[in-house]
């Protein structure tokens, strides 16, 4: 049976994830704060993407996302291994994107993949102070000029 504390715990853990989704798709990069610690390190260089601090990140994901019109990140499964104050998850997430070409054309497109992150108890609750981001799969992805990387976005 499980403890309250550990039920606690669970719950509070599956809504931060869910706030994740919930910063990316409504762009609201400055809600990633309270999703990460200070210090995490965040990796999405497996699938394209940057790897960076929360501060790096921050700036990076308006460049990298604004070819995106419409994106949905879908959240679900979640294996957690909880140790006291701190935990790992593995989390399947279903990611639909719509790319804009540079003709005003549309594509919609499919990716799943993992989060695998390490999260800390801290003072404001929990946080994730490590996420990589592991590839499963990509369906219908269109050729697409690659994503400028964080030395170039932050040199704008």
């Amino acid at each position: 049976m499980l403890s309250l504390q550990e039920i606690s715990d669970r719950l509070e853990i599956q809504d931060l994830l869910s706030r994740y989704s919930y910063a990316i798709d409504e762009r609201d990069w400055d809600a990633l704060d309270d999703v990460f610690t200070p210090d995490a390190v965040i990796d999405y260089s497996e699938t394209g993407g940057a790897k960076g601090s929360v501060a790096q990140i921050k700036a990076w994901l308006p460049v990298a996302m604004e070819r995106f019109p419409r994106y949905q990140h879908m959240v679900a499964t979640t294996k957690l291994d909880l140790d006291g104050d701190r935990a790992r998850s593995r989390t399947v997430l279903f990611n639909p994107m719509v790319y804009k070409k540079d003709d005003g054309e549309e594509q919609v497109f499919f990716i799943g993949l993992w989060y695998r992150d390490h999260l800390i108890r801290t003072e404001k609750g929990w946080r994730i102070a490590e996420r990589y981001e592991e590839m499963g799969y990509a369906h219908n992805v269109p050729a697409m000029p690659e994503i400028p990387s964080i030395a170039e976005v932050t040199a704008l």
